[in-house]
């Protein structure tokens, strides 16, 4: 797939030709090569069922090496014409805060004192090229599931500036990704999860994204659902048999996530761990009114072993650098709600 495709189709908004009943955003987060600091900031377009269309930006600076958390949500009508799109790239313009979406694209935003001005370029190579998790892509205009996630950029190099508890951070050099969701709702609950891993001697640069959760299938909800994938240097593994609990095991606690998945190929087990890091938890609601909490880290402990047949076994870790979200329909006691 050329990048001047996957523009089109895995960047495009959804939510101009949706009338009500969406919801859709777009997020991007980094983290510093070596420290533990991380940024999150997302831009979403929500469209109830019969109620007035929002739109609403979001900031979060995760701190571990103060245990702090800076996060804030502004949230406004909707403004007609809110994007524009040419051969190059999506232009975004939500609750004063600008995007641009492109291979090498740019973000600049306030929230509650907080404020972005960023420059993102993407990896070049097998870990910079779009990622759809499904088994099939299919799956993304079909009406099952009703959420959709989409990694149009798995690995970004970042430069420009974050300013957030009165202080400005240089953030040249950070890595991280772009992600895309959208759908008529939010997953029931999930947990989700994703990790850079920078070359090293002898070993080239790898990422991790993957998911455990559950939808709604009318009143029924499904069992849990798990699906990851692998990228290091230009080999790809993936264990997308969604559907097939005979190949996957998962464990979702309070702040942990384990999930081991195998197919024909290898076996690879995920571990993600936000105890003890600073979390946020965001009060997403869906187009139905109903209200989920995402608690959020972007400074999880994550480590992944691939174990493939009749070949050496490998494991990427990483001490804080993993992205890390729990979807849940009720509010975690001892956290505000963004």
């Amino acid at each position: 797939m050329t990048m001047a495709a996957s523009l089109s189709s895995d960047v495009a908004p959804r939510a101009p030709r949706v009338r009500g009943g969406h919801v859709e955003s777009y997020f991007l987060r980094a983290n510093h090569p070596s420290r533990p600091l991380a940024f999150w900031a997302k831009a979403t377009v929500l469209k109830p069922v019969g109620g007035m269309a929002l739109q609403e930006s979001w900031f979060v600076f995760f701190d571990g090496e103060r245990d702090r958390v800076r996060a804030g949500k502004r949230s406004e009508p909707l403004a007609a014409g809110f994007t524009s799109q040419g051969a190059e790239a999506l232009n975004l313009s939500l609750c004063g805060a600008a995007w641009s979406i492109a291979p090498s694209g740019h973000s600049r935003g306030e929230v509650d004192g907080a404020a972005w001005d960023l420059k993102f370029t993407r990896v070049e190579g097998s870990l910079g090229e779009p990622l759809s998790i499904f088994p099939s892509r299919m799956m993304l205009e079909a009406p099952f599931p009703k959420s959709k996630l989409l990694t149009p950029f798995p690995m970004l190099r970042f430069a420009g500036e974050v300013r957030a508890f009165d202080e400005a951070f240089d953030v040249e050099g950070w890595h991280g990704m772009l992600g895309h969701n959208w759908g008529k709702e939010h997953a029931l609950e999930y947990a989700w999860g994703q990790c850079l891993f920078p070359a090293e001697a002898g070993t080239p640069a790898a990422w991790v994204e993957g998911f455990t959760g559950r939808v709604k299938v009318g009143p029924v909800a499904t069992p849990r659902l798990s699906a990851l994938v692998v990228q290091r240097g230009d080999e790809t593994w993936r264990f997308d048999r969604t559907f097939d609990p005979w190949t996957q095991k998962a464990e979702v606690e309070e702040r942990r996530w384990t999930v081991e998945l195998k197919n024909d190929r290898a076996r690879a087990i995920l571990e993600m761990d936000a105890m003890g890091r600073p979390l946020a938890c965001l009060g997403y609601k869906d187009p139905t009114g109903a209200m989920g909490y995402c608690i959020n880290t972007k400074l999880a402990r994550t480590k992944v072993t691939v174990e493939p047949a009749g070949a050496a076994a490998f494991t990427l870790e990483s001490a804080h650098g993993g992205a890390l979200e729990f979807m849940r329909r009720e509010p975690v006691r001892g956290l505000q709600v963004i």
